[in-house]
């Protein structure tokens, strides 16, 4: 049985990923509802694919974590040893995980993010809900790219903390928090900001997008959208070389 195989049959014999799973798409498409619903309760001609994504990046921090609980739970009940024993590759073995997790959190991405827009199409009958710009496929259909990298960047921290608390902390904090307190450092805020990961992740999915009710349209991006994609995709293999390196010289 290949690596990939049992890779997938150890993801999907537990009930973690399955809640993470629901809880990404009702996340999703239960925000596009209630954004969509206010919007034409208020004025429905601010309505735009924007506003169906706004649950996005929270389906996006569950997907995350359960990617890193896919590696830390097994260093946690020792079975990772005898996986290592199976497959005495450990980056082959490890590599097999990361492809299930990244195409999993991948195709929940895609789901939630047509779902959501798909419901918000439902509450607000107009023509700008339509995905007609290379922007608006971006914003929707890339979210399974960011999804899929994301799922690796929390594989390569699972994989270096083996910890699951520290995992998850690290994965939750880092975007939503770390990030935007980057801007407060005097002088060099800026640049640090411009140049996260997830702020690029952000750019590759908003850039040209008519932002609805947050006003304006564009915005302050360190570089093009699939350059910034690039950009955090790069990030992500990094972290898991690094991971990779790591989980072949430590004792499991």
């Amino acid at each position: 049985m290949s690596v990939i195989a049992v890779e997938r049959i150890k993801l999907f014999s537990t009930r973690s990923p399955w809640w993470c799973m629901i809880i990404a798409a009702v996340l999703s498409i239960g925000l596009a509802s209630l954004f969509t619903g206010f919007i034409k309760s208020a004025d429905e001609q601010q309505a735009t694919v924007f506003i169906t994504q706004g649950g996005a990046q929270l389906s996006q921090m569950v997907m995350m974590v359960m990617a890193a609980l896919a590696v830390t739970t097994e260093y946690r009940f020792g079975t990772i040893r005898t996986s290592f024993q199976a497959v005495p590759q450990r980056a082959s073995l490890l590599l097999g995980k990361t492809a299930v997790v990244a195409a999993l959190a991948g195709i929940v991405g895609l789901v939630a993010s047509f779902g959501a827009w798909a419901v918000g199409n439902l509450f607000v009958n107009s023509d700008a809900m339509a995905i007609d710009t290379a922007a608006e496929w971006r914003l929707v259909a890339g979210q399974g790219l960011v999804f899929a990298l994301s799922a690796v960047i929390a594989i390569a921290v699972g994989i270096l903390i083996r910890q699951s608390a520290g995992a998850v902390a690290i994965l939750i904090l880092w975007p939503l928090a770390v990030e935007n307190l980057f801007n407060l450092i005097p002088k060099v805020g800026d640049d640090m900001a411009h140049w996260s990961p997830f702020a690029n992740a952000s750019s590759f999915l908003n850039q040209g997008q008519d932002f609805g009710l947050a006003g304006g349209q564009g915005g302050d991006y360190a570089m093009g959208p699939w350059l910034a994609l690039l950009y955090f995709a790069g990030w992500a293999a990094v972290l898991l070389t690094i991971a990779l390196f790591s989980a072949s010289r430590r004792d499991a």
